[in-house]
């Protein structure tokens, strides 16, 4: 199959590794992207394309993989240039803008709701992929995912699913982690780091007993501001308390500086929560 992959950050690179390990052409356009994303598309054998109209015009399948907040604008560019096959919209968006994301499509193509649960794919481990969308179309993004040896379950017909399946776990999994944040900074404040941890430990609370896991919070909350927004949406729309998921896009806006910096130290992250621009 050739495959779309838009883009190769992180995620999208591993995944694409996984389906040209699995004998699938996957395409990516370097226009306007970061020389760290060129060389993720390298080393996961990538084929480059001249430009997004290449792409579209190739691909029977694409795959998007990118930051939230692009996921609608996105969609519709590729739209736009008349893609007509199977899109798979694989990024953390809520159900809303999932869909408006099937609303940037006419009927000639099949949109799929599908959400990434879990880190990227290594050759010994992979995430989790869940579906949801219209039968014929969600088998054949199951057959796809499952030819690269990932994960994929199907969440039904119903578009929105697999991204409310998102927001639901976000919502506890970003939170948690916020929390032994600011659990640590605590405790660092009065001198009692050491007892938290050794009590985390007791209690099993892995999260935060895991302060090496700082540095991980503060490099991607750029993207889980974001997220968490929309959790936030998504609970208003259920009739359910948005205020603890909009704390948290507060919070994770004071880390947003350290985009991708995974060697910041855990105590300059609580600095950072320190900053006049976190809640009270």
């Amino acid at each position: 199959m050739i495959v779309g992959l838009l883009h190769p950050g992180r995620m999208g690179a591993a995944i694409g590794a996984r389906l040209t390990t699995a004998g699938h052409t996957v395409l990516w356009c370097p226009t306007g992207r970061s020389p760290a994303s060129a060389e993720r598309a390298r080393t996961a054998a990538l084929a480059p394309v001249d430009d997004l109209t290449e792409l579209t015009a190739r691909a029977t399948t694409i795959v998007s993989i990118c930051p939230a907040h692009v996921a609608v604008s996105l969609a519709e560019t590729v739209a736009q240039h008349g893609f007509t096959g199977l899109y798979i919209d694989a990024n953390a968006t809520n159900p809303t803008t999932m869909r408006s994301i099937r609303a940037a499509f006419d009927d000639s193509s099949d949109v799929i709701d599908a959400v990434i649960s879990g880190p990227p794919p290594t050759a010994e481990t992979g995430p989790r992929i869940h579906l949801a969308g219209p039968a014929p179309a969600a088998a054949r993004a199951y057959d796809l995912f499952i030819s690269a040896g990932l994960t994929t379950t199907n969440l039904g017909e119903r578009l929105g699913a697999a991204s409310a399946l998102k927001m639901a776990t976000a919502s506890y999994l970003r939170t948690t982690r916020l929390l032994a944040a600011l659990a640590h900074g605590l405790a660092d404040a009065h001198g009692v780091t050491d007892a938290l941890i050794a009590e985390a430990h007791e209690l099993g609370a892995k999260p935060l007993a895991d302060r090496g896991y700082l540095p991980s919070v503060a490099a991607r909350a750029w993207r889980w501001q974001q997220e968490m927004v929309d959790v936030a949406d998504t609970l208003t729309d259920a009739d359910l308390p948005a205020g603890l998921a909009a704390a948290s896009a507060q919070l994770f806006e004071c880390l947003a500086a350290e985009k991708d910096n995974f060697s910041i130290a855990p105590e300059a992250v609580i600095a950072r929560l320190r900053t006049p621009t976190a809640p009270n």
